[in-house]
């Protein structure tokens, strides 16, 4: 096999990395020889010459162990581990020991530069302190910020818990289309892209609601999705045009069971992550193991606006922006979303959203101008809405003639009507509950991050000059 243009390596076998190297010998004493000759491999951080020997610090995500060349050792090629440099891939071979100062190393016998830094590293002490150049070269800041691979891990642990305690618990993940003839499933502006062969207009999903309860009328009882969802709105320390979600729902349930599995869920993966309920948040602590429920009208009156008055007025009074058209339940929930959430620190579930901003959940068991939809806030953030699933078809119809009509909001926000959807219904949905986690914000709040962009490892950014 030919070697490669620019004449590096194409492989390396290692014996060992960095990290299980310390733990096995990080407790040697000075001037320690072990007797075992490892190959290790890892990016040079720091580099440093006296005379006839030098040193190199060699790690990877696990841990680094020092590189220990002596000129005696290596002739000819101690010139060439002088010319590293910081950054540098390179792979070692060599018996593990400990220097004078109780230093573990490789006392070099030989190594390859796998690949070469062309570019200057960050200053070591210092990194990456522009926060928008984090974002827009995350390898760099993966390569140099430990913080930045806690967040990481932590995201990808969240992930992996949610899943296995969703299965544990009988609920069968699936994958459904990112392309839809219609977008649906939540209130947001799509993004639109064109089939050539099809000749159709298609939209990148804005949620997978619609498509999972078609699952529930095929009659999967317990099904959930981890999803990327994209929404061609704003950008802002808790939104991203693409973000991941997690969407569950639960045939025979309603929304207070929705509820109920949030709370264990979160405190579970909260445990697992973190190691307790207690996390924290800015200054302050939130604690995951006490979740609040309250109704979103009383949260109104609380903040000082009379529901049953003249919502329009209310607005004006407390200085909330607001569109004249907009039905008696979307001025409710402006109030609630200006003067409320965000004030929402400790986790609180909003229980019984209006039916004119809920054009997907059932409606109230008790009071006809609310649906039984809720939404869990921590930190001030929307973490989850949770619904008691709408499944009578005639009046789904006349939840999406009514949001097609822009009642409750821009048109290009509106439900659209999906036969398709429709036709499904009409042939038998059981009650359910579902439910809609947004992965991005819980890991946020989990590792006390405080914008979207931390725990997106390439997030969306304006162009640069």
């Amino acid at each position: 096999m030919p070697a490669p243009s620019d004449g590096a390596p194409l492989r390396f076998d290692r014996t060992s990395t960095p990290g299980e190297l310390v733990a096995k010998h990080g407790s040697l004493e000075p001037g320690a020889s072990t007797g075992e000759i490892h190959r290790v491999a890892g990016r040079i951080q720091t580099t440093r010459g006296h005379g006839k020997v030098a040193f190199a610090d060699l790690g990877d995500w696990g841990g680094k162990i020092q590189l220990f060349a002596r000129a005696d050792r290596l002739g000819d090629r101690f010139e060439d581990f002088l010319a590293l440099g910081v950054g540098d891939w390179v792979g070692a071979s060599g018996e593990v020991v400990t220097t004078r100062t109780g230093e573990l190393s490789i006392l070099l016998d030989g190594f390859e530069l796998l690949a070469k830094s062309r570019r200057p590293w960050p200053d070591k002490r210092s990194g990456l302190q522009d926060v928008e150049r984090r974002h827009r070269q995350r390898y760099l800041d993966l390569a140099t910020n430990a913080r930045a691979r806690e967040v990481l891990m932590a995201r990808s642990k969240t992930v992996a818990e949610i899943r296995r305690w969703l299965s544990d618990r009988g609920f069968i993940e699936v994958e459904t289309p990112m392309l839809h003839p219609i977008p649906g499933g939540a209130l947001a502006k799509p993004f639109v892209t064109h089939h050539e062969t099809l000749g159709v207009d298609l939209y990148l999903r804005i949620a997978p609601e619609l498509y999972l309860k078609r699952l529930l009328v095929g009659g999967m009882e317990r099904v959930f999705e981890l999803n990327r969802n994209f929404r061609n709105e704003g950008v802002s320390t808790q939104h991203n045009p693409e973000f991941t979600m997690l969407e569950a729902y639960q045939a025979y349930g309603d929304y207070t069971d929705m509820a109920d599995l949030l709370e264990s869920l979160i405190r579970d993966v909260a445990q697992s992550v973190t190691g307790g309920l207690v996390v924290p948040w800015h200054d302050i602590d939130i604690d995951l193991g006490t979740f609040r429920r309250v109704r979103l009208v009383d949260l109104v009156r609380e903040a000082g606006a009379d529901p049953d008055a003249d919502l329009a007025a209310e607005c004006e009074r407390l200085g909330v922006a607001f569109d004249p058209k907009w039905p008696w339940g979307k001025l409710l929930v402006e109030i609630y979303e200006k003067k409320v959430e965000h004030t929402l620190v400790q986790p609180t579930f909003v229980l019984d959203f209006p039916r004119d901003v809920s054009p997907l959940a059932r409606t109230h068991r008790t009071d006809p101008r609310f649906t039984e939809h809720l939404e869990l806030i921590i930190g001030g953030m929307e973490i989850a809405p949770a619904y008691s699933e709408l499944n009578d078809p005639v009046e789904q119809l006349a939840r999406f003639q009514a949001q097609a009509d822009g009642a409750a909001g821009p048109e290009d926000e509106a439900h659209r009507i999906d036969e398709d959807f429709l036709t499904a219904l009409e042939y038998g949905m059981p009650p359910a509950g579902g439910l809609g986690l947004g992965i991005d914000r819980l890991v946020m709040l989990l590792t006390d991050s405080p914008s979207i962009r931390d725990v997106i490892l390439f997030p969306a950014l304006r162009p640069e000059d």
